[in-house]
């Protein structure tokens, strides 16, 4: 008997994502009533907004109807429109939950969501019984599904109708044992920019895992008007944006602007525009360059922006738009350090030379080497804190430009006094092309990014490992 009255909540169960909702029904002499989908308040209520695209009505006019356990491709929202009905559900997800299961009796004051891989089968308890199932992408034909068999004795689940005695069709009754299922896969992350600095360390951490791709600029044209259709975007769940123009000086010419706002800014307008239509992640990687340098402390992650140069305001301006994704992770951060060539690598190759040079010594920041950035986006997707902005880059004391080069220098092995202090103003005072203007101060706060767990590493102590391993 449906109970009228009941406060909207949300309960977890045994499978993780699978939330129950009591739903409040008003009901009289005449029927009930109820708000069926109420995206603010059952979103405020702990349901994913999710994105539902279609709405689908089940009618089983005989008592002891049994829907096979299928694992759908999608998330979904099922309520009771009239009758009951009883419900089981397993996860057929891969992971440590594959095989557990939850059971339930829904009536119209109660709603059940979901999520994408995990099995569901309906009982009828009743007869003239109606379930609406809310859905998140178009159903089709060649869709791909899971099955289970509704007698798996793994599964166990204790039908009140025997299943001897229900109606099930024969397709049902043919799915295979819980021993004989594929788990089904998570849905897909796609990192750009998988052949630049970052994009090789993801790679190194994700490896060959069967739910992530790789894609270069070939691979994948940010400018194309074909960008929305390329990919299936509903199978994926996460974009990492480590694709960027980064020549800072170049960044100053006509061609260098023309280049830097395509990447940086019409390349991240697409993504966060496909992001945001189909529910994803959208993980985008930011610079220090978005400040002019001039505060006297650590900027945090809400400072006003105020970029100096061409490079600096194309990254703004992306932050900007990567900020309107519902769900999204900018990742902040400061001189990188990776595979290839860079500033550790020019001063280590200076030093085994016997040049000595003349560095900047009036620009503070730290360094921040591409495998902890990797392992920090990696945490972020991991433990899904609060979407935002996170600034990432290495721990320990702030040093100068001059300072990195002379402690290079005395790890391999050199005189660091070699390395000879100067000012911004005069290492460039004779250079022949554009040079963009850099930030005296780099340093950025990392409180955030540790209160979500996740500390990198002491700067000094990832420069030796790195010089160590070359």
């Amino acid at each position: 008997m449906t109970v009228f009255g009941k406060p909207l909540t949300g309960s977890p169960t045994a499978i993780p994502g699978l939330v129950e909702f009591d739903l409040p029904v008003h009901g009289d002499a005449r029927g009930w009533f109820k708000e069926n989908w109420q995206r603010e308040k059952m979103t405020a209520a702990g349901l994913p907004d999710f994105g539902p695209v279609q709405n689908n009505i089940s009618f089983n006019d005989a008592l002891g109807t049994t829907r096979g356990i299928h694992a759908e491709p999608w998330d979904k929202f099922v309520s009771v429109a009239t009758g009951r009905i009883f419900a089981a559900w397993v996860d057929l997800r891969g992971g440590p939950s594959f095989g557990a299961v939850h059971t339930a009796e829904l009536d119209p004051s109660k709603a059940v969501f979901v999520p994408r891989g995990v099995g569901n089968s309906y009982q009828t308890l009743e007869p003239d019984t109606a379930y609406t199932y809310l859905v998140n992408d178009h159903w089709s034909p060649t869709a791909s599904y899971s099955f289970l068999n509704l007698a798996d004795e793994t599964a166990a689940i204790a039908w009140p109708i025997p299943l001897e005695d229900a109606e099930i069709s024969d397709k049902d009754r043919a799915h295979p044992r819980l021993e004989d299922v594929t788990p089904v896969p998570p849905r897909k992350t796609l990192i750009l920019g998988a052949n630049g600095q970052l994009g090789r360390a993801l790679r190194d951490l994700y490896g060959t895992a069967p739910h992530v791709e790789y894609a270069t600029r070939t691979d994948l044209d940010l400018a194309s008007p074909d960008l929305p259709t390329a990919r299936r975007w509903r199978d994926y769940d996460t974009i990492v944006n480590a694709a960027a123009h980064t020549a800072v000086d170049q960044a100053e010419t006509p061609e260098g602007r023309a280049q830097a706002w395509a990447a940086n800014v019409a390349g991240v307008t697409a993504l966060a525009r496909i992001a945001t239509e189909h529910g994803l992640t959208l993980v985008h990687v930011s610079s220090d360059y978005v400040f002019d340098g001039t505060a006297n402390t650590p900027y945090p992650e809400d400072a006003p922006l105020s970029p100096l140069g061409v490079y600096g305001q194309t990254k703004a301006a992306g932050d900007q738009i990567a900020a309107t994704v519902p769900r999204h992770y900018i990742v902040r951060t400061s001189w990188v350090i990776g595979d290839g060539k860079n500033f550790v690598t020019t001063m280590a190759s200076l030093a085994a030379r016997g040049i000595d040079p003349a560095v900047v010594d009036d620009q503070t920041g730290r360094l921040t080497f591409t495998d902890d950035i990797a392992a920090g986006i990696h945490h972020l997707l991991t433990t899904r804190p609060a979407y935002g902005v996170y600034n990432l880059t290495g721990t320990g004391e702030p040093a100068t430009w001059a300072d990195i080069a002379r402690r290079v220098y005395a790890l391999t092995g050199h005189d660091p006094n070699r390395v000879a202090p100067v000012s911004t103003d005069a290492y460039y005072a004779t250079a022949t092309g554009p040079i963009a203007p850099r930030p005296r101060n780099s340093v950025l706060d990392l409180t955030r990014i540790q209160d979500a767990g996740y500390t990198p590493a002491d700067a000094d102590t990832r420069l030796a490992a790195y010089l160590e391993s070359r």
